[in-house]
């Protein structure tokens, strides 16, 4: 943990966060948002490389996608485009977690895009390599993905927000924070765009990689258990945060077993320090990976919350 920047997260700072007050009961509907087993409603898909991805290499077969949604094996990464019938303009990035083990669509990115596009938001759910699936570039493939792939979007639509869930976070927020970054060597004229967003939304994320936060998947996939101190920074969101992040929207509940509830508390800090817009919303309970709400935990709060944030920008 940078403890420089969790030190000046003040007493100030952290009576700002929100706890997640009961909103109207018409939004405590259970089993509103159930996982889905396929991309139901999804107008097109987009291939993020011509030809091979940068470094090569990758699974054979086909891609794999379990009775739960959760895609792997993944061949070709690509935007999955869902659209309104009354676009707003604006468009959402999703990446969904799995411990870069896997993608986790049918509990977090399916059902995130089908409820966008009822407001109105043209969303693209992002299928990115998973680097244990022997890619020669390793750690680096999800990144450059991502990277790509805002810059895809960023071709299409005027203004882009993201939307990351656990190691999905990790994903969109090291993308977001590290805009200026050259993850892969431009492939074509789009890589001279400069792959940013103009908001980020961070749900139950996984953001720190260094100690005492290292029993994670995502640690164990990307650095490995015999990581230097300096492989976890490099690797860890707050250590990129600056002056020119986007607006932060943070969603974690506390007795989240996989994603320490500090790594929220961390992400605020780091954006506090930097001036950024955060705003955060921690609840009592709803464990990790709750999608866009569990049935019975205030965690079914957040959506909403999310919604006016959103409509802000």
């Amino acid at each position: 943990m940078n403890r420089r920047r969790f030190i000046a997260f003040s007493t100030s700072a952290l009576m700002a966060i929100r706890t997640g007050n009961a909103l109207p009961r018409k939004s405590l509907v259970p089993g509103a948002f159930p996982a889905e087993k396929t991309p139901a409603g999804h107008q097109a898909d987009i291939a993020l490389w011509q030809g091979v991805p940068p470094g090569g290499g990758g699974p054979t077969g086909s891609e794999l996608l379990s009775a739960s949604g959760g895609v792997s094996n993944v061949i070709s990464p690509s935007l999955r485009v869902f659209s309104p019938a009354h676009p707003s303009g604006k468009a959402v990035l999703i990446a969904a977690g799995g411990g870069y083990k896997r993608i986790e669509m049918g509990k977090e990115a399916w059902p995130a895009a089908r409820w966008l596009t009822q407001l109105g938001y043209t969303a693209y759910v992002l299928t990115y390599r998973l680097p244990a699936e022997g890619w020669n570039s390793g750690s680096m493939v999800a990144l450059q993905d991502a990277q790509r792939a805002l810059r895809i979007v960023r071709s299409r639509e005027k203004y882009v927000s993201v939307l990351g869930f656990s190691a999905g976070g990790h994903l969109m927020g090291m993308a977001v924070t590290r805009a200026d970054f050259r993850s892969y060597p431009e492939q074509d004229s789009l890589d001279r765009v400069k792959a940013y967003a103009n908001r980020a939304a961070l749900i139950y994320p996984i953001i720190t990689l260094e100690k005492p936060y290292t029993h994670t998947s995502t640690h164990k996939v990307l650095v490995g258990p015999y990581a230097s101190e300096k492989e976890n920074a490099e690797w860890s969101v707050q250590n990129f945060v600056n002056s020119h992040t986007p607006p932060v929207f943070l969603v974690q509940a506390e007795d989240d077993p996989v994603s320490d509830p500090h790594n929220s508390l961390i992400m605020a800090a780091a954006c506090k320090h930097d001036n950024v817009p955060v705003e955060m919303y921690r609840y009592s309970s709803g464990g990790h990976g709750f999608g866009m709400g569990r049935p019975g935990t205030p965690t079914v709060n957040w959506p909403a919350r999310y919604r006016t944030w959103l409509s802000e920008g």
